[in-house]
């Protein structure tokens, strides 16, 4: 009889602990407000905050969301007022199981916040970020989000028009092709003028390249105004004008039908700086439904041919990586040509290519445009908030205006 127990405990241990050390890996992660997949996640009281992904395991993980809010610089907030204690983290998990024909993944999550329960609250206007951790240990970070909580107590009246940069003689002269974006506003009593900061706006979900005017700003390109009483405007004259983004688009099971695919039919891509491309998703992407038995993970090569006057390295920045630039997705050169090989599920991807520098591991002197190309012929979503120094609960950055500004061709 000690025999068995002592097997059984062995056995239970092991279990446990290979557990424990199991592999899990989350990818395919979204994050929107309800009822409307393309858009900035920002959460109004008649929006909830979606997240989906999917999980790589031998067996259903034991997760935990953690929700955070704020301050400057997307930093969670030490303010014990701010934390939200106990309607901050979600603990119990519907998962379910993903086709058996899909590879590199097995579990599929998707939940709506605040929740039915009230487990999930996000009472402050402002930043906020989650987290997908281990259960047992929160510092086990396997992936993270960011979204907009908005309880707006001022109206935005934001205008866009064409525009062009002076400051100096542009060659090709399509680089100094920008859009002007200004916000006007009247702030209302219950609020302190000087504690009005600035606007923020984000262009086609860049979020970590946000288009910053701040009330000491007044240079040709970036203007504050302010009538001392409160009337507000602000003013970015120098927003790049772009082009429609790339898109590969890997559904078809008929056409990428193996595990290893190329990203475009042609193989081979090339500068578009002047092409007008077709429209895209507004750095947005589709994927394949997750209970579609073919929605399962390619090996996706992109492939470019920069012009012969492009000397610096190239990166590929889009959907799949929230449009953040990273030394991980620098393109590898081989005669003349870069390439790099992304794991991704089948579905549509707006991306483009950035020519830029490393130094330290920081990504420097980026260049949007040379291999885009810059024209006024395009339509893109811009995401305009307005930031307020709040004295309350010991001083927080909050949001006390929104507006969404489509820009159409």
């Amino acid at each position: 009889m000690f025999k068995y127990f002592v097997l059984l405990l062995f056995y239970f241990s092991t279990f446990t602990l290979y557990a424990q050390e199991q592999d899990i890996k989350i990818k395919s992660l979204e994050v929107y407000p309800s009822g409307e997949r393309f858009s900035l996640p920002v959460i109004t009281t008649d929006k909830k905050l979606v997240v989906e992904f999917d999980v790589q395991a031998d067996f259903e993980p034991t997760l935990n969301i953690l929700f955070r809010f704020c301050d400057k610089g997307w930093t969670p907030t030490d303010n014990i007022f701010l934390l939200n204690q106990n309607k901050n983290q979600l603990l119990l998990f519907d998962f379910e199981r993903l086709p058996f024909t899909v590879e590199d993944a097995d579990y599929h999550f998707k939940g709506s916040f605040p929740d039915r329960d009230n487990y999930i609250e996000f009472p402050f206007s402002g930043k906020w970020i989650f987290y997908i951790t281990d259960r047992q240990d929160t510092s086990i970070v396997y992936a993270s989000g960011r979204f907009y909580v908005i309880k707006p107590e001022v109206e935005l009246n934001a205008r866009l028009k064409r525009d062009q940069l002076e400051d100096k003689t542009y060659w090709p002269t399509d680089l100094a092709k920008v859009f002007n974006i200004t916000t006007e506003f009247y702030l209302p009593e219950q609020f302190y003028p000087s504690y009005v900061d600035r606007i923020e706006i984000i262009e086609n979900r860049k979020e970590y390249y946000p288009i910053v005017v701040k009330r000491n700003d007044n240079t040709l390109e970036r203007q504050f105004k302010w009538d001392a009483n409160r009337k507000f405007e602000f003013i970015a004259r120098d927003i790049a004008a772009g082009n429609e983004y790339r898109q590969v688009d890997i559904r078809d099971f008929n056409y990428f039908n193996t595990k290893n695919v190329k990203a475009q039919r042609d193989g081979l891509e090339f500068s578009r700086f002047f092409l007008n491309a077709s429209p895209d998703l507004n750095g947005n992407k589709l994927y394949m439904d997750y209970k579609n038995p073919q929605a399962t993970y390619l090996n996706v090569t992109f492939s470019i041919r920069p012009p012969d006057d492009v000397y610096s390295d190239i990166y590929i920045v889009g959907a799949f990586n929230n449009w953040k630039l990273s030394p991980k997705y620098r393109l590898k050169e081989e005669a003349g040509v870069y390439s790099i090989t992304l794991p991704l599920r089948r579905g549509i991807y707006d991306y483009q290519y950035v020519v830029a520098d490393e130094e330290d591991g920081k990504i420097v002197n980026d260049d949007w445009l040379v291999l885009e190309g810059n024209t006024w012929d395009t339509t893109k979503e811009y995401d305009i908030f307005l930031y307020y120094n709040e004295p309350n609960f010991g001083g927080y950055e909050k949001i006390i205006g929104y507006a969404k500004l489509p820009r159409k061709k």
